[in-house]
């Protein structure tokens, strides 16, 4: 169902589906923003406010120029800065998924439903011809972050476990169970440690890791070592 202006923000009845792409994608953002700002019970001087709070002023006649269609543009700058105002975060203000059912992705493409345009929009459906590598081993990164903090709580909790089982039957059941997790954990480990070295080889720098993990990086060489070598 073709989404309206003046259902989600606009004054006239003119369709979304007949802008230009770009204007689409701001009546879109615009939209949005005015239904949070009521859902908030704000005014339009109250989300101003809140964007002076933040660092970044955006007077109240462009806020109210934008939600009427009345302003030419909108830069990134000003999306993430309302975003933050709105509590809220700025893919949600561009894909506004439950609120409004398809977006233009990009110019001269049908209109498709907006929750598969942010899961290309965040690289987590990437378009056939994406060379972004990096951003795989990134994601792939985190979920690996993930289950190896997830083994190494359980293999941790089985150790305790062990150490406090009141007789042979529990503390025997809690040394398999360290078993597996302990090789989970290893499994775990050696997986993010291959997207990091593959993060390295790619130019990049791997995230931090949480101290629960920091066996996972090889130590750094002593300097000292390398000169005496």
């Amino acid at each position: 169902m073709a989404q309206r202006r003046s259902d989600h923000g606009y004054e006239d009845d003119t369709e979304v589906d007949d802008l230009e792409w770009e204007d689409h994608v701001m009546a879109t953002v615009a939209g949005e923003v005015r239904r949070r700002r009521k859902e908030l019970g704000w005014s339009a001087q109250d989300l101003a406010d809140r964007c002076e709070e933040i660092g970044y002023p955006i007077p109240r006649n462009v806020i109210a120029n934008m939600e009427s269609g009345r302003r030419a543009n909108l830069p990134l700058v000003e999306i993430m800065v309302l975003a933050k105002a709105l509590r809220m975060s700025p893919i949600s203000l561009i894909y506004p998924v439950g609120y409004v059912d398809e977006v233009r992705q990009l110019p001269y493409e049908d209109p498709q439903p907006a929750w598969d345009a942010l899961q290309w929009f965040t690289g987590n459906s990437p378009a056939e011809d994406a060379t972004d590598h990096m951003l795989d081993h990134f994601l792939a990164h985190d979920l690996d972050v993930r289950s190896a903090l997830a083994a190494v709580e359980s293999e941790d909790y089985e150790r305790w476990k062990v150490k406090t089982a009141p007789n042979r039957v529990q503390r025997e059941a809690a040394e398999r169970a360290l078993a597996r997790y302990a090789d989970q954990a290893t499994n775990a480990k050696h997986e993010l440690r291959r997207h990091r070295d593959a993060i390295r080889e790619a130019g990049g720098t791997p995230p931090h890791l949480p101290p629960q993990l920091d066996d996972v990086d090889p130590p750094e060489t002593d300097p000292t070592e390398e000169n005496d070598l």
